[in-house]
């Protein structure tokens, strides 16, 4: 697994397609879609600020993170995605999107949150 450390991700799809990676202590800034279609993804005390984070992606897992409010829209059409001690500041953070597991994660803003989700775990 490859280590992306204490770094600042902007533009469009910034780590499109991203496999085998773990992120630390960086932010997403600006630019939607920035690990589209990711797999086996580890992120731990990152920030998303953008629209649309993690779409289409598999085996993510999720420690100490905040997406916020403009991060809408975040996990869609995910699977096999595990979150912990982490906030969502942001609505619609769920859609079409399987096996998830959350453990000690606040919703600050939860509207339209788990539609047409299956296999949530809390």
């Amino acid at each position: 697994m490859k280590d992306v450390k204490q770094q600042l991700l902007t533009g469009e799809r910034a780590l499109f397609k991203a496999h085998d990676l773990r992120i630390e202590n960086s932010t997403f800034g600006d630019g939607e879609s920035p690990l589209k279609e990711s797999t086996n993804i580890e992120l731990v005390q990152a920030i998303f600020k953008w629209k649309y984070p993690l779409w289409y992606s598999e085996k993510v897992l999720v420690n100490d993170t905040i997406f916020e409010e403009m991060a809408r829209s975040g996990i869609w059409y995910t699977s096999d995605i595990q979150i912990m001690n982490s906030t969502f500041q942001a609505p619609k953070s769920f859609r079409k999107s399987n096996q998830i597991r959350l453990k000690h994660v606040h919703f600050s803003n939860a509207d339209e949150t788990l539609w047409n989700c299956s296999g949530a775990v809390p």
